[in-house]
């Protein structure tokens, strides 16, 4: 495996449940909405970023993470929901195709599997979070994604190509 800081990824469907538009009811708003002012509490300030997620698939890549901006341990967001863990790591997404399309600025949102109850990832999906809403984009479309080299970085199959 060879690694690098930026990739092509995969827009594909997610749980829904960080948007709210699972309909789950424990959910009202989304996870997203509701676990922002507790990571507000803890020194992130979502307000004015966009409280959905972007699910990347960055097959056959996989991901390898480094340091953390932030890690939040043992956070009880949620009245009946066990307490997660949850790290964020800066990232930046644009559509590809070059220089026509601009970086938006981005938090890679990961709950770490080993807390999270239910609503898991595959390893090579990265749940983004956006600081504007991207318009026109739907699932199976492609955006270039680029991490801080010093936070996480992404590993390539040998004979991977999905490097931009």
């Amino acid at each position: 495996m060879s690694p690098s800081a930026s990739i092509f990824a995969t827009v594909i469907r997610g749980h829904r449940v960080a948007s709210g538009l699972s309909g789950d009811p424990r959910f009202p708003g989304g996870t997203l909405a509701m676990q922002a002012p507790f990571f507000r509490e803890r020194g992130l300030d979502l307000s004015g970023w966009h409280h959905s997620t972007l699910n990347l698939s960055i097959a056959p890549a996989r991901f390898e993470i480094l340091e953390a901006r932030h890690t939040f341990r043992n956070l009880s967001w949620h009245p009946t929901e066990p307490a997660e863990d949850f790290s964020f790591f800066d990232c930046r997404v644009r559509r590809v195709g070059g220089d026509d399309f601009p970086w938006i600025a981005g938090l890679i949102y990961f709950p770490h599997p080993d807390t999270k109850p239910e609503h898991h990832q595959p390893p090579d999906v990265l749940e983004a979070i956006a600081r504007e809403f991207i318009n026109g984009l739907d699932y199976g479309d492609r955006l270039e994604l680029a991490v801080d080299p010093e936070q996480m970085r992404f590993c390539f199959p040998e004979s991977g190509s999905g490097r931009p």
